[in-house]
């Protein structure tokens, strides 16, 4: 077999990709694409964005995505474009245009209705998402010319704030819950301004405490050589930075590390106060554990674990 047909071995590689996605490249494809360049053996995404989206997709790699779960729960911060006046079939630049209307709005009246997606509001799931129905996703039905039925649900906007208004170009940023179409936002925004409006543009600048700052784009890992490539990585522990740090001693650790529930004493670790999930390190060297359920009475319950750590022998 010639040298350039055989496959280089993947390898063991574990952290978060910060990645500035780009517009036009779909998640999967971006995970693809810095898994290959990482040569890495496990990958997996924190939750997608559109292919017209950019912006913050945080990328998990080895151990690193036994954790990714956490960052689909989190909020989500975005910056906005909405196009006023024009309806869209997807709600965004991909999409076929519906309906043009005039555009006769001051900015007293879009703060009026800004006023009204403030908060908890309810949200009917557009046709063309990931969501399933009988096991096929609903883009699909969409994209035959079936619209199903929607159940509206609950989201929540914690922050919505008003940028820039050039008509018919509405800049807006929005904070978050799980579960948030921006892309709906956008389009009931229009039409409670009685003019209907897409998105023209949208990129995500958080995801839970992780910030676009620190992101790269795939053109820049792909110039990095391997070694710096690997250093780009953030450490496992900043998808966890939200739940409270528990240092352990080596015994304590080994028996955490075997799957042991621990009452702790407070001769033997500082205790944060209260009950939930914690993020469990040896306190010899400062490595992380995994998660554990701090319960009643200071008793541990391991909860996810990092298999690479080297047990202490007994």
């Amino acid at each position: 077999m010639a040298t350039n047909q055989i496959k280089k071995k993947r390898v063991p590689v574990h952290g978060v990709l910060l990645l500035d996605k780009q517009v036009g490249v779909s998640s999967n494809d971006a995970l693809i694409k810095a898994k290959w360049l990482l040569n890495a053996l496990k990958a997996g995404h924190t939750g997608t964005l559109d292919p017209f989206a950019t912006g913050l997709l945080p990328l998990c790699f080895g151990e690193a995505t036994k954790f990714a779960q956490d960052l689909l729960e989190a909020d989500k911060t975005y910056e906005t474009v909405v196009h006023l006046g024009i309806t869209t079939t997807t709600g965004d630049t991909e999409g076929e245009v519906i309906e043009t209307r005039d555009v006769n709005v001051t900015r007293a009246q879009i703060d009026a209705v800004l006023a009204q997606f403030r908060g908890d509001i309810a949200q009917v799931p557009p046709m063309y998402s990931a969501l399933k129905r009988d096991g096929k996703p609903l883009y699909e039905y969409a994209r035959a010319g079936i619209t199903l039925e929607r159940e509206a649900r609950p989201v929540t906007i914690h922050l919505l704030e008003f940028i820039d208004f050039q008509a018919p170009y509405l800049t807006l940023r929005v904070r978050c819950s799980k579960g948030t179409y921006i892309r709906v936002l956008g389009e009931d925004i229009g039409a409670a301004l009685g003019c209907g409006a897409h998105l023209n543009a949208l990129r995500r600048i958080q995801v839970g405490d992780l910030t676009i700052a620190a992101a790269i784009t795939l053109e820049q890992l792909a110039a990095m050589d391997a070694d710096a490539r690997i250093a780009a990585l953030a450490p496992v522990d900043a998808l966890l930075t939200s739940f409270p740090a528990l240092h352990l001693s080596e015994e304590l650790a080994r028996r955490f590390l075997h799957g042991q529930r621990l009452a702790l004493g407070k001769e033997d670790v500082l205790v944060p106060a209260g009950e939930g999930r914690v993020r469990v390190y040896r306190a010899s060297d400062s490595q992380l554990l995994g998660t554990g359920l701090l319960q009643e009475y200071s008793i541990l319950a391991p909860e996810r674990l990092i298999s690479t750590v080297e047990v202490a022998a007994v």
